[in-house]
């Protein structure tokens, strides 16, 4: 794929491994989602609503609150599951291997914990994944399940103000200098088995494997820079495929859910933001 007129060709190893190039892809194809076709032959995702919270005997109440208001999902015919730390481990050891059971307990932060077991979760069941902290807004989820495609949030963050803007309105403005454009991985909607998940997993095993073990850079590792990686990657190759895209950019996450703020939590070690950057 060329990026530009300037640039040689170049492989999607390449793109997905420079951090700029990879958000100048992610930029076009966040600036071309309304007008991207999405097919996909496999089973819708199931309706299963999966959350994680580290110790589910201790939920904080602002956060319960989070959780109790998707409780009416339930009347769609939504299953919903909280996971922690101990039925993550299980659900780990008694669907996937070694290495991947190994890999979770290299999971230092919880924050960790969470995304790595999302990635094991929907790989193996597919459903929605919603992190703890987000409160349900009204929307029909149904609609984001009524194919095979994955459903992920396109994300933009300015350097120069150091907070997140409007990834579509941005990705369409010419002088994009100083902002980041990538994927979140909250939500994560996807049948079983989607090709961005296996990537994402398999990468994310590889690299809590090979890393040191007190490594704080969970975006990388298992968050959504890992995601954004896998997902470029995997773009770049249905594009050389000449292929159509099993994945769609969700811009109007905020209809559905809304991130909490001014919980609790956020205040102490809990917050992977404090914990990476080593306030204790």
């Amino acid at each position: 794929m060329t990026l530009t007129h300037e640039q040689p060709e170049m492989t999607p190893s390449e793109v997905a491994d420079d951090h700029k190039l990879r958000s100048q892809f992610m930029q076009r194809l966040i600036a071309d989602a309304e007008h991207s076709l999405c097919t996909g032959d496999a089973p819708t995702p199931p309706r299963v609503l999966v959350q994680f919270w580290d110790d589910a005997d201790s939920v904080p109440s602002d956060v319960q609150a989070c959780l109790d208001s998707w409780t009416p999902l339930e009347s769609s015919g939504f299953k919903r599951l909280l996971f922690d730390d101990l039925s993550a481990a299980q659900f780990i050891k008694k669907n996937f291997g070694v290495r991947h059971v190994r890999a979770f307990e290299r999971c230092s932060h919880p924050a960790m914990r969470a995304d790595y077991f999302r990635l094991c979760f929907i790989m193996k069941v597919g459903g929605v994944y919603i992190d703890a902290d987000d409160s349900y807004q009204g929307g029909r989820i149904e609609e984001l399940i009524s194919d095979s495609c994955l459903k992920i949030q396109p994300l933009c963050y300015d350097l120069a103000t150091g907070s997140m803007v409007d990834p579509v309105s941005s990705a369409k403005t010419k002088d994009s200098e100083g902002r980041i454009f990538y994927v979140n991985n909250n939500p994560l909607i996807a049948p079983p088995g989607h090709p961005v998940i296996e990537r994402a997993l398999e990468s994310a095993t590889s690299q809590l494997l090979s890393s040191d073990k007190n490594s704080r850079d969970i975006q990388s590792l298992t968050g959504p820079g890992n995601l954004t990686m896998c997902l470029v990657l995997h773009a770049l190759g249905a594009r050389q495929a000449n292929s159509k895209f099993d994945f769609k950019l969700i811009p109007d996450w905020n209809s559905f859910a809304t991130t909490e703020w001014p919980l609790a939590y956020r205040s102490d070690h809990r917050n992977w933001r404090h914990w990476v950057r080593g306030y204790e």
